[in-house]
């Protein structure tokens, strides 16, 4: 049975390190602490950075939700501006943003969007090593 951490936070860059912690400590719940922990806790800063940054909707909440199943962990990241997709871009040297997408493509196995009724999810997902998986509580 997977084991499943969600929370929301507000669409403000101040509250991104909140995502930051709250994905650190469900990762720690479930005895991940490794290079993987990394990886994740990157991608969900730049996936809730980007969601903070670019949502038009006016008090809208993003929702952070992970799914540790078998040997795979799904780190989704939901907002309710569902028509703004996100697509890599290749900025120049000196723009200062751009590369958050190209980064969450380099830490995780494979990465994608969806959009729902009314809100668009930004997704990422990542295999546990086998060493991983055997350290990990039963989640059942």
């Amino acid at each position: 049975m997977p084991s499943t951490e969600t929370f929301r936070i507000p669409t403000r860059s101040r509250h991104v390190p909140t995502a930051r912690h709250y994905v650190r400590k469900a990762l720690a719940d479930w005895g991940i602490t490794d290079d993987l922990a990394d990886r994740a806790i990157l991608s969900a800063n730049e996936l809730v950075t980007n969601a903070v940054t670019h949502c038009l909707v006016s008090h809208a909440r993003v929702r952070v939700t992970l799914v540790l199943c078998g040997r795979e962990l799904v780190l989704e990241v939901s907002d309710p501006d569902r028509d703004r997709l996100p697509r890599l871009r290749d900025p120049g040297p000196d723009e200062e943003g751009g590369r958050g997408l190209a980064l969450v493509e380099a830490l995780a196995d494979t990465w994608g969007h969806r959009q729902g009724p009314y809100t668009k999810t930004v997704w990422a997902r990542f295999t546990l090593a086998p060493e991983v998986v055997a350290g990990v509580p039963d989640r059942a």
